[in-house]
């Protein structure tokens, strides 16, 4: 079934090829949440709890690929899921889905520019913040205005960075945690004492773990993007179904490996009060300038979140441009195939993310990251509703489900599952004060996406009626 927005596309180059898709989607992932934050999921849930939240999290988000991976491969169009929102749940939808989508990668930048500039402070502290942040927002505009190719090419190496990071702590933490390597200071391995002792496995019960799966869905956010560049990739039915595989089980393999070694060498009652657990183990196994070998590292995932970040915002931006639901610039190609004035936009609005995390913390910027975490669930839920409703009208025009070159298992159990498990995520935050927020304000803000949505409608068919009366 071929996407009638094929032939609108011809200018964008599909020069991704698997590798990258790959990173990419690896890349947006793999963030400070894993490198920074992690000590303190487990100190909340305890080792066994943060693991089972991990996987039940890339249980869910495996779910949601699957039902990307038939849309994608069937209609491998750019701006991907909103446009499936928009022609099988409703115009109205799809207009939300992307500005939802487009408002989490804009704070997303404002954010990674900020804490980039701040890393900078550890080598060069008597520079500006605000002039590294600058630096970084220019160097990642430049990045993707060149070539599809050349943003994909440096997502893949900023994402093998990181990765190769995770592999080696992995692979040193847990040699060191069983006695293989020596421990620094000639501590005894901890084996798996540290998962038994201070309360065992579950510290604090049951309802700090499924208080963490909430943060875990959004950890998780970013493989989506492999639906997003499914437009500008190589042969995407066999290279979007393998990125997707590949993706989601190392995924698993990274957050629940690193979480193991984290909690075999850190007690709980220390977890929770370091600033970055990753340095911790590191030293304790003896590697050499540990501390400014992570500062390298969380800089790189930052760059790389950054990078998939504007390059997710200005796809959307073109996408609703060819909708028809947002000025037609916006859909306009350079020669290299890069919607230019939708990544200027977009770098706008990260930079004015930016200004509002330092001018108003405690107001538009709390409300944006609030609106930005609740959003990620939501655009889940319309990928899983989408795929359930594309499959059913697929048949009612009497098609064959072998017609399909990728097809999600188990229809329509899997959507009808993905759905239901991030609709609980969402419920989920209304009793836990701390992310309540993002009911308040999430809400809302779809509300008033599909008020403008429809008023906009309404006057554009006025005006048509008018014109068409004279």
């Amino acid at each position: 079934m071929k996407s009638d927005n094929n032939k609108n596309e011809t200018n964008f180059q599909r020069s991704m090829k698997s590798r990258h898709l790959f990173m990419l989607s690896l890349g947006g992932v793999i963030g400070t949440g894993l490198f920074l934050s992690s000590g303190y999921t487990i100190h909340q849930a305890g080792p066994a709890g943060t693991i089972l939240a991990y996987l039940v999290g890339a249980g869910i988000v495996y779910l949601v690929m699957l039902c990307l991976g038939e849309l994608s491969v069937a209609m491998p169009v750019t701006g991907a899921f909103h446009t499936y929102a928009a022609k099988y749940i409703g115009p109205g939808t799809g207009f939300t889905v992307a500005w939802l989508y487009w408002l989490t990668w804009a704070v997303a930048l404002g954010s990674e520019f900020t804490a980039s500039g701040l890393l900078m402070q550890r080598w060069f502290p008597h520079t500006s913040v605000w002039m590294w942040s600058a630096v970084f927002a220019l160097l990642i505009f430049l990045l993707n205005a060149f070539s599809v190719k050349f943003f994909a090419e440096s997502e893949f190496w900023f994402s093998s960075i990181k990765v190769l990071a995770i592999l080696l702590f992995i692979i040193l933490g847990g040699a060191a945690m069983f006695g293989i390597i020596p421990i620094k200071n000639s501590e005894t391995a901890p084996m798996l004492s540290n998962f038994m002792g201070e309360g065992g496995l579950f510290p604090h019960g049951f309802l700090p773990i499924f208080m963490t799966m909430l943060s875990v869905n959004f950890a998780f956010s970013g493989t989506e993007l492999i639906g997003i560049a499914a437009g500008e990739s190589v042969d995407p039915e066999k290279n979007i179904p393998r990125a997707i595989k590949t993706t989601i089980w190392r995924l698993a393999l990274f957050f629940v490996g690193t979480i193991f070694v984290l909690s075999g060498m850190i007690p709980i009652k220390e977890a929770g009060v370091i600033q970055s657990p990753f340095v911790v183990v590191f030293d304790r196994v003896g590697v050499p300038y540990a501390a400014d070998i992570m500062n390298i590292v969380i800089l790189t995932a930052l760059l790389s979140a950054a990078n998939s970040g504007l390059y997710a915002s200005s796809r959307m931006l073109w996408s609703l441009s060819k909708e028809k639901t947002l000025h037609p610039s916006f859909a306009k190609l350079t020669s290299k195939g890069i919607p230019f004035n939708a990544l200027i936009f977009s770098m706008i609005g990260g930079i004015l993310s930016l200004l509002s995390s330092v001018f108003a913390p405690g107001t538009v910027y709390l409300v944006l990251v609030s609106i930005s975490g609740f959003a990620v669930v939501v655009v889940w839920m319309g990928i899983a509703a989408s795929q359930f409703m594309f499959r059913k009208r697929f048949l009612e025009e009497g098609n064959k489900v072998t017609d399909l070159k990728y097809r999600t298992p188990c229809y329509p159990a899997v959507p009808i599952a993905a759905f239901l498990l991030c609709l609980a995520s969402c419920i989920g935050i209304a009793f836990d004060p701390n992310q309540r927020i993002a009911l308040y304000c999430g809400v809302p803000f779809m509300a008033l996406c599909y008020a403008v949505y429809y008023a906009k409608n309404r006057k554009s068919r006025s005006a048509a009626k008018l014109t068409h009366s004279k």
